[in-house]
């Protein structure tokens, strides 16, 4: 992965998260190990350069480091730890899914009956890490080169993009991809919930109304709903709310009782303690940071 790693650092000139010439395509620098932290993850692809990283999602842990990448089939709320060796920061390649772009992938999978045993697999999840194979590598090497040029950005860029979801559809793990974008599947209903919780997460929770847009009872909807994110509905989105605070309070200066109404809670005393619950410190101390 060297070559890959000299083209990631030519891409990051900041610490964290770089956008690139692409729209939902950016490279992420850590000179730093950190610990275990919470933070949301966003549906996509990252493929690990140099460094490794490591996820805690219901007392499971996935890794993803030079030999695997990771793959987020919804947005979840997630703890993570990052391994750096001094002197070699850890470069990330995060890419975004294009729902559209999926679908129309997975139509062509079934129009050459490509499909047939992804769709037979019984189980989905949320996220998942598989091995990078010489075939993955050679494709993301070809995107980090792209990503060198504007000009060459703009007109290879999105193929190459979408040559890597073609790669990830033929992965031993892609059962949940397929889920995804496939019509009437619980992965594929969880998912229009969640991306009208991450729209509306400051308004009030109603499980029934979640429930009825997921098509499923309401103890189905919790059941599958847990099973998909490791939380209750009530969880994930006070974890979203919280995430959400913690970037306005160190992004844009905003102050507690600011961050907390803009969130969606109503009393600033219980939104510092359960920040300070999730996040080990007070929001003043990170507002302070």
């Amino acid at each position: 992965m060297t070559n890959l790693v000299n083209l990631l650092e030519k891409l990051a000139n900041e610490e964290g998260y770089n956008q690139t010439r692409l729209d939902g395509v950016g490279v992420y620098k850590a000179s730093e190990s950190s610990s275990r932290v919470p933070l949301c993850y966003s549906q996509g692809l990252i493929v690990v350069a140099q460094g490794q990283k490591q996820v805690f999602l219901d007392e499971q842990v996935y890794h993803y480091n030079p030999d695997n990448y990771l793959v987020l089939t919804l947005p979840l709320p997630a703890e993570c730890e990052t391994i750096v060796t001094p002197g070699q920061p850890l470069y990330c390649m995060m890419i975004d899914f294009d729902m559209g772009q999926l679908t129309e992938l997975v139509r062509l999978f079934d129009e050459h009956h490509q499909s047939s045993l992804y769709h037979s697999c019984k189980e989905t999840k949320g996220l998942y890490a598989s091995e990078c194979n010489a075939e993955f590598n050679q494709a993301i090497l070809r995107l980090a080169e792209c990503l060198q040029s504007p000009l060459k950005s703009d007109v290879l860029g999105k193929g190459l993009v979408r040559e890597v979801l073609y790669i990830l559809l033929q992965g031993p793990l892609a059962a949940s991809l397929f889920a995804l974008v496939s019509h009437n599947t619980q992965l594929s209903r969880l998912e229009r919930v969640l991306k009208y919780l991450h729209e509306n997460y400051q308004e009030q929770l109603d499980v029934d109304q979640l429930a009825d847009m997921a098509n499923m009872s309401t103890s189905s909807f919790h059941r599958n709903f847990k099973q998909m994110t490791a939380s209750s509905p009530i969880q994930y989105v006070k974890k979203m709310r919280l995430n959400r605070a913690k970037e306005l309070l160190l992004d844009q200066g905003l102050k507690v009782k600011q961050a907390a109404a803009q969130v969606g809670y109503e009393s600033p005393t219980q939104f510092s303690r359960e920040f300070k619950r999730y996040f080990g410190e007070s929001p003043q101390m990170i507002g302070r940071a």
